[in-house]
């Protein structure tokens, strides 16, 4: 279902949230959907910031990301800085055998500002 920045779809009077229209099918994006719609509609200005909506992949080993990925930001020109640290690095990680793993974070080159995180690992 096509929906406006409002949520309105074609329909006078009729939202759309969630799994029906584009993106993730998530039950966190919908909620902040369905916020963002009454916001809109008690004349406020609801808002939902894509980037910071986390998913995740529930497989073993488990992936975990928010924001924008490595292809995305070199997509759209924009520098960054990435740092990488292995769950084996870690001694926790390592005591109770979940060693393989890591954990990706990626920044604005000039602001440090956090773009992106990716995790790949047990309980991620």
């Amino acid at each position: 279902v096509e929906v406006d920045d409002e949520f309105k779809t074609n329909v006078p009077g009729v939202f759309a949230i969630g799994d029906v229209i584009d993106g993730p099918m998530l039950a966190h994006k919908a909620e902040e959907e369905g916020i963002a719609c009454v916001e809109n509609l008690a004349g406020k200005h609801g808002h939902v910031n894509y980037d910071a909506i986390p998913g995740v992949v529930y497989t073993n080993p488990e992936v975990a990301t928010v924001g924008k990925t490595e292809d995305e930001l070199k997509e759209a020109g924009v520098e960054y800085g990435k740092g990488v640290f292995p769950f084996k690095a870690n001694s926790r990680a390592r005591c109770v055998g979940t060693g393989d793993g890591l954990v990706k974070v990626l920044t604005d080159k000039k602001t440090d500002r956090i773009l992106g995180v990716h995790i790949m690992g047990p309980n991620a």
